[in-house]
């Protein structure tokens, strides 16, 4: 069985038993939160999150920052 739409797996998604539906649900949340991972890590890699580290730092020195 091929899906080639979106369509096509939301119709297959709602097709699913509960069971099944939970552990879709387990897959997808790891599956999602690798995905976030790598892209960070590009992100990081290309220098597109310096100005993020930039303001954490200027925000310390300037004592904005607290334990907690």
């Amino acid at each position: 069985m091929s899906m080639r739409t979106v369509e096509e797996i939301e119709a297959a998604i709602q097709q699913l038993s509960p069971d099944d539906m939970a552990a879709f649900r387990a897959w997808y949340a790891e599956f999602d939160a690798a995905a976030w991972d790598h892209q960070i890590a590009a992100d990081d890699a290309a220098g597109r999150l310096d100005w993020l580290v930039q303001e954490a730092l200027d925000d310390l020195d300037a004592g904005r920052c607290t334990d907690r």
